[in-house]
């Protein structure tokens, strides 16, 4: 194998690497979101589990996060609205990859 070789397949596994990391990110942070919106309806223990995975499903209806956000929005009714659902994501996220990194 060449430099080249060696570089290309070093750049191929970091993007590997950096897109797996943004899919457990994100992931991550719906689960939290899910947990969040969860003690806002009143859930404990295992119905906020079954919630939260219920939300990290939900990202898989469409490409970005607005599914997410229609069904938290759509199941918190009047406690919170769009944009705090999007800013409580926002705010997760960061703390979804601070504890993945922890994790690595």
């Amino acid at each position: 194998m060449t430099t080249f070789d060696d570089r290309e397949n070093a750049f191929e596994n970091k993007f590997a690497h950096d897109e797996e990391m943004k899919f457990r990110a994100v992931a991550r942070r719906n689960k939290l979101l899910g947990l969040w919106a969860a003690e806002l309806m009143g859930k404990t223990g295992d119905d906020a589990d079954a919630y939260a995975r219920e939300v990290v499903k939900a990202d898989f209806e469409e490409a970005g996060h607005e599914d997410v956000v229609r069904k938290v929005a759509g199941d918190l009714g009047d406690l919170a609205d769009p944009d705090t659902i999007r800013g409580k994501m926002d705010e997760l996220l960061l703390i979804a990859k601070s504890q993945l990194v922890k994790e690595d």
